[in-house]
């Protein structure tokens, strides 16, 4: 990504297009997620903790190979049941000034920066951020504060030492590779914690999200159906995406978890 801060001065007469295709998600191996997607990210998706600059994050696991989203078809449409907010702000992202300040960002390198008669404003007749914006705003500021609550609850389930790699073995015809960097709640250890050590999970608001991630363990299965497909045609992707998942809209920015 090429981000660029918006600004008044220069880009008043600009504005954006929605993007209308998840190409620019194609080599995304994982989305990572914040707590309040997680109800529903985890009834569609196999769930994981990874390590983001040195604390875990739960993230959802799109593919087992660098620079794949089994999840995006050659068309650029998504396939899945639920979409990661991670992709459904694209263009726009938070970035920190010097003063460590958040400011809003676009994505210059998306090709949807346009001239303002031909997109939506930034910025309205009087010069203030355009109602799309405004709004675009408060999702990001949303997932920033959740953002922030995740990290607690990730760094209580690692204080308890509940999270553990996860082995996962991928079947190739070259043999069986070894999937590394993935982890997983230990189920048995969680179950066995003291009395005091449990209360302090559940405090923290990270007991509901061990369970989840635990549950959606289930969905595994699925990323091996996704290889099949897509190693045999895309035809046979098209149907199983509408098989297994509700398809959801494409085309339009949704900025409710």
């Amino acid at each position: 990504m090429s981000l660029i801060a918006l600004t008044r001065t220069a880009h008043e007469n600009k504005g954006w297009a929605r993007y209308s295709s998840y190409e620019f998600a194609a080599q995304q191996t994982l989305a990572v997620l914040v707590s309040s997607e997680l109800p529903k990210a985890i009834m569609h998706l196999p769930v994981a903790f990874t390590r983001v600059e040195d604390q875990f994050r739960p993230a959802a696991v799109l593919s087992f190979e660098e620079n794949r989203n089994l999840f995006v078809t050659k068309e650029g449409k998504w396939i899945g049941g639920y979409i990661p907010a991670a992709f459904r702000a694209y263009p726009f992202a938070l970035a920190n000034t010097e003063n460590d300040e958040k400011i809003l960002c676009f994505d210059e390198s998306s090709g949807l920066l346009v001239d303002g008669a031909e997109g939506e404003a930034f910025f309205d007749s009087e010069g203030n951020p355009s109602a799309s914006i405004k709004q675009v705003l408060d999702f990001l500021q949303q997932v920033e504060a959740d953002r922030q609550r995740t990290d607690t609850m990730c760094a209580s389930l690692e204080k308890h030492d509940l999270i553990e790699p996860w082995p996962i073995n991928l079947k190739t015809e070259t043999g069986e590779n070894k999937v590394e960097g993935l982890f997983r709640i230990n189920e048995n250890r969680l179950n066995e914690l003291p009395d005091e050590a449990f209360l302090d999970v559940r405090r923290s608001g990270a007991l509901s999200m061990a369970y989840m991630q635990l549950i959606s363990m289930t969905h595994l299965p699925l990323i091996g159906k996704l290889y099949e497909a897509h190693a045999v045609n895309e035809a046979k992707l098209k149907n199983l995406g509408n098989e297994i998942f509700q398809m959801p809209q494409s085309d339009e920015l949704n900025f409710n978890f």
